[in-house]
């Protein structure tokens, strides 16, 4: 449970700000990116464990650098358009892309990958292990979007720019911390 929690924490960062930038998400679209968030959660430690087995070094000398990419690129992308002048934008979102989900929760979740390379290495049931992990996202994932609903409307049409400031402050997190071990 406790990896579970801690890999479930940059999601839940993430889709905080993923429920400022929307305008009034429901409990649908909490739920929906949850869902999401947690499949990628739960399949990326099979995929790092299933790695590990194979090319343990690979993954270990590259994840970090793909995660803080894609945050840092995912990021940049809400600043520009929550800077954009109001005038220009046709009408609030209300609904994140599935693809724009999906390769959110991909970024946050390469950290799960390279804990399912070192559990490779230890016995331990990766199923288990890799279903509490989706399943805990999921729930972190889905009270963040509505954390970030509550929270948006308290910061109002800065909250997609402080939603791609956290993305790419958890991108420099990832990539601080594994430069420096």
């Amino acid at each position: 449970m406790v990896l579970a929690l801690a890999m479930s924490t940059d999601a839940f960062a993430a889709s905080v700000g993923k429920g400022m930038a929307l305008q009034k998400p429901r409990i649908t679209e909490a739920l929906r990116t949850g869902l999401i968030f947690g499949v990628i959660e739960g399949l990326t430690p099979l995929i790092g464990w299933f790695l590990g087995s194979m090319a343990a070094d690979i993954v270990a000398d590259w994840d970090h650098w793909v995660a803080f990419v894609l945050l840092l690129v995912l990021g940049g992308f809400m600043i520009h358009n929550g800077l954009q002048d109001e005038t220009r934008q046709t009408e609030p979102t209300t609904r994140h892309s599935f693809w724009l989900l999906v390769t959110t929760g991909f970024a946050t979740s390469i950290d799960a990958m390279a804990v399912g390379v070192s559990l490779a290495f230890i016995d331990i049931n990766i199923w288990a292990t890799a279903a509490a992990i989706g399943l805990t996202t999921f729930m972190m994932v889905t009270l963040g979007v509505m954390v970030g609903r509550l929270l948006g409307k308290t910061i109002g049409k800065r909250a997609e720019v402080l939603g791609g400031l956290a993305l790419i402050a958890i991108g420099s997190a990832i990539l601080i911390e594994h430069l420096s071990v």
